[in-house]
Order: C-alpha cells, then structure tokens, then sequence
C-alpha cells in the first residue's frame, strides 16, 4: 500500500516512559506506520537544554528505545534514531537561527513557561529550542508533524521559519510542514491533579513489574467528593475511571460507570480492577521489551541503521540548503 507522505516526530529520553508517554505520543507512533513512512528520534541533544546531570543520558536514550521497539515501532520500515547521532541537524539549526528574529522566540508561550520552570538554567538553547525544533522536521523533508494542541505554535514558528528561508535565499528547498492533528488525552498523575511526570513522582512505568503496578495503582486518588465506601461516585471527574476506559473491557467500563455512581462498587475494588486489566494489556509489552533488553547490541544496531538512513536524506537536504545560501 502507498504511504500517504513522511510523518515525523521526536520524543526526550527520560529513561523508562510511563503511561503519559504512552497514551499522549507512543500510541500514535505505532499506528501511524499504518499509513506513513515515519521518522521517529530519540531528542537527546533537546534535553540539554533543561538537564544539567547528563550522566544518565545514555542509558535513558536506550531505555526509551526499548520502549518504543516494544510498543510497536518497527525499524524495518520506520526510521528510528537518536537525534545526535545526525550532526546534520545542529548545521541547519544554525543556518536557519539566521532567518530567526529573536523576539519571535522569546514571545513563544511555550518558552515563557519554560522560563517559569527553570529560572535558573535559561541558556542559549532554551531560546533556540523551536530553531532546532524546525531543524528536526525539516531536515527530513517532512510532510506532516503530529501535535497536540498545546504544541501547534511551535509548528507554526516551524512554518514561518521555512518560508522566511525560502523567501531571503530565492529557493523552495525547504517543505513547509503541515500539522496533522493529534488527540493528546492530558493523562493526570497518581495523585488526580497534574500531568503525570517523573518528576513528579506522580506517574506509573510501562516496564513496572506488575506488583509495582498494582502499588501505584492502589496510591491513585479518585473522586476527591467520596469519602465512605457507601457515598455514591462520579466517574466523569475520576482519574481511575478515565484510566479504565482506555485498558479495561467496555462491559466492564459500563458496569463500573453504573455501579461507582450508586455506590454499589468502592473505590478500592475500583483500583484493583484497573490494576489487573492493566498488567493484562502490558504484559505483551513487557515480555517483548525484556526479550529486547537481552540483545542490547540488537538494539544498538536498529539505533546506528536508523541513524545511517536518517544522514543519507539529512544530507542530500543539507546540499540543497547549502548551495541556495551559496557557501563555498
């Protein structure tokens, strides 16, 4: 079957992903294979930015790896790399911070909330992210790039920057990328109020073994108005109830939306429930990401062939570029 065009996307190495990565990128990863060739890479050179202790860089690299090799990405067909591995990709960042005005990056919101996060670490590539960002996309000649609504400014500044290159140096070399829209559930931690993160210490791994899982399942908050196992429930404001409509069978989700709302389930038997369902879904996973872990130099070779089909387009891309700006 025809591939509708070139997808790509990238992805931090925070070491072993959690449920977040999983249901808001991972998930759409693996079924836009279906119709896409797709690029995918591993950001390790993006994650400096807001890392100051890189010693465990490489190791999270790999983890994430085995993670997406695990949840379905298939490197025979899909190119998958690490993003340094392509020093490509800091040349056309820097031609193209060129075209760039600084006021267009400081005024991103994202950056702004950067900002607030780490103020004490706002570093040259922090203001720089979108730059390198474009580079990314660009680089490949990327037709689409999927993203949340939270990340569509970014991929508008990716626009404006090809289109500001193409105007200044006379060339339609660079493609401007279009957005294809992503449904990005917001996944909510443990605790029912913020984004699950690590950094938190609110989130639950993919790769936990399923008592692990079970633990920080029974942690999860639920529907804060339900004090006494005999208090009805509200599904909809429930982060477990959210939870089981994605890993738990429908007739199960059903008799649950009924049964939490009259009391006639707690919230305890709830949690069990949703442990149980979800150590079924991942087991697949898990087993195929422990065989994975076992060959560690397989690994490296699916990381080190992505990256030499990645440099072959980045540098027929950088020709191009190089002869529309005229370098010597």
């Amino acid at each position: 079957m025809a591939k509708k065009g070139r997808v790509f996307s990238g992805i931090r190495p925070t070491g072993r992903a959690h449920l977040g990565n999983y249901l808001g990128a991972i998930k759409n990863y693996v079924a836009l294979q279906d119709n896409y060739d797709c690029v995918y890479c591993i950001v390790d050179i993006h994650a400096l930015t807001t890392v100051e202790d890189t010693l465990n860089l490489k190791q999270n690299t790999h983890e994430m790896t085995l993670d997406l090799l695990a949840a379905g990405i298939r490197p025979e067909e899909t190119i998958l790399f690490v993003q340094s591995h392509v020093p490509q990709v800091t040349e056309l960042h820097t031609i193209l911070s060129m075209v760039t005005p600084l006021g267009k990056l400081t005024d991103l919101p994202t950056f702004k909330d950067m900002v607030r996060q780490h103020p004490n670490n706002v570093n040259y590539g922090l203001v720089g992210y979108p730059v390198l960002m474009t580079a990314d996309i660009v680089l490949y000649k990327s037709d689409l790039v999927p993203v949340g609504v939270d990340q569509a400014p970014h991929l508008e500044f990716a626009r404006e920057t090809v289109r500001s290159f193409n105007h200044r140096y006379q060339t339609k070399v660079l493609i401007e990328p279009q957005m294809k829209s992503a449904e990005v559930p917001k996944v909510l931690g443990i605790d029912g109020k913020e984004k699950m993160s690590k950094s938190l210490d609110n989130h639950i791994e993919l790769a936990a073994t399923p008592e692990e899982t079970r633990q920080r399942v029974m942690q999860m908050v639920t529907d804060p108005q339900r004090i006494k196992r005999s208090d009805p429930g509200n599904p909809d404001v429930c982060n477990v109830f959210t939870l089981h409509k994605v890993f738990t069978p429908k007739e199960d989700v059903e008799m649950i939306n009924v049964e939490c709302r009259k009391a006639g389930i707690g919230c305890v038997d709830c949690k069990k429930r949703f442990a149980e369902n979800l150590n079924i879904a991942l087991e697949p996973f898990r087993a195929k990401r422990a065989e994975l872990a076992a060959k560690p130099d397989l690994v490296a070779a699916t990381l080190n062939d992505g990256a030499r089909r990645a440099r072959a387009i980045a540098e027929k891309t950088m020709e191009e570029v190089r002869a529309a700006v005229q370098l010597p």
